[in-house]
């Protein structure tokens, strides 16, 4: 296969997620990197060096610009400038090396091992691991899954974003669907948003239940207008947000803690996370949400066990179920808990250690 030529562009390469759009700091590029001659117009003699190469290189940001020249990717009259506050005078001659940022080296396969429960030509079941990112991101441009599908499946790169249709958070371990056809991708995507996937999860909480053994939590998720990387319950009248739907119902109960079954009724982000801290049992180890490691978790103890469908292609009735990762199952473990051969066993209590 021959190789393509060295571009640098501005805009999402080909097999980058159909939603990615260059903004601020998140340049695309193609290839390796590409030097660029440069004269300075008259008119912006006497500009700072940064803000002049914004307007004459327009397809690249002034912040990544200005990162370019303090790693000396800049020379003026070949003597290399690492100074964007420099003033640039008139007929100048200066070149400059776009480099690769890190997001454009982020869409490329990897060879990651994955535990596949099961494929078909249409869709893949993946049981992810607690710590792999699903897609990349700001401090995790490479490793996550969608790394992983491009290798695995020549044909994830024609997808959007390689066939995910739906996320677990990092830190989270569980079932999740990927498609491998664009008819299978739409067709889940669709059944996604009819509510019509059913994701079921297993989640470890601080403190006795002390509610109902089954409580449905209807309460809008938004942006934390204090916490730019955390998600809150809002109140739509005044802040912007989406409904949010969970069910909570108690498997068994702990002198400190909690074992829950969590089903989604929306798939909001940090969803479950978010509406345990609510009603106030936040899980054991979220600490992004009042939670606090316990019981050797130090991940936010949620696990995405089951999971059930109707296959979009072939109509089969299909369903999954995952089983709890070591460190989780320690925890129950150490806490005396176990899981009910029926997760809609009435629940028990039982003892457990101090300190969650």
């Amino acid at each position: 296969m021959s190789q393509a030529p060295a571009i640098i562009s501005a805009a999402p390469r080909p097999n980058a997620p159909a939603d990615a759009t260059p903004e601020a700091d998140d340049e695309f590029a193609i290839g390796e990197a590409e030097r660029r001659a440069i004269t300075v117009p008259p008119e912006w003699h006497g500009e700072r060096l940064d803000r002049a190469l914004a307007a004459l290189v327009p397809e690249f940001s002034r912040n990544y610009l200005s990162q370019l020249i303090e790693d000396g990717a800049l020379e003026v009259a070949g003597a290399p400038v690492t100074k964007p506050s420099r003033k640039v005078k008139a007929g100048e001659a200066l070149t400059l090396e776009l480099r690769p940022t890190p997001m454009s080296q982020a869409f490329v396969p990897q060879a990651i091992p994955l535990d596949v429960v099961y494929e078909d030509e249409h869709l893949a079941v993946i049981n992810k691991p607690a710590g792999m990112v699903v897609h990349p991101a700001a401090g995790n441009w490479s490793g996550t899954l969608l790394n992983a599908l491009l290798a695995r499946d020549p044909r994830a790169a024609q997808l959007p974003r390689a066939g995910i249709v739906h996320r677990l958070d990092k830190d989270t371990s569980g079932l999740m669907v990927v498609a491998r056809t664009r008819a299978a991708m739409d067709a889940l995507v669709a059944a996604i948003a009819a509510r019509d996937v059913h994701r079921e999860y297993i989640a470890l909480a601080h403190r006795t239940w002390g509610l109902a053994p089954q409580r449905e939590v209807d309460a809008p998720i938004g942006r934390d207008a204090r916490h730019r990387l955390r998600m809150a319950v809002v109140d739509l009248q005044r802040q912007p947000g989406k409904t949010a739907q969970t069910e909570f119902s108690l498997l068994q109960d702990a002198d400190g803690g909690c074992l829950l079954r969590c089903v989604l009724r929306t798939g909001r982000t940090h969803q479950i996370r978010v509406h345990a801290a609510h009603i106030h049992h936040p899980l054991v180890g979220d600490t992004l949400y009042g939670g606090t490691p316990a019981a050797g978790m130090t991940r936010q103890a949620l696990h995405a066990r089951r999971l059930s469908f109707v296959h979009p292609v072939t109509g089969q009735a299909l369903a999954w179920q995952a089983p709890l990762p070591a460190d989780l199952a320690a925890a129950l473990t150490e806490w005396g808990l176990t899981m009910p051969d029926d997760d809609s066993a009435a629940a028990t209590t039982v003892s457990a250690p101090q300190g969650g």
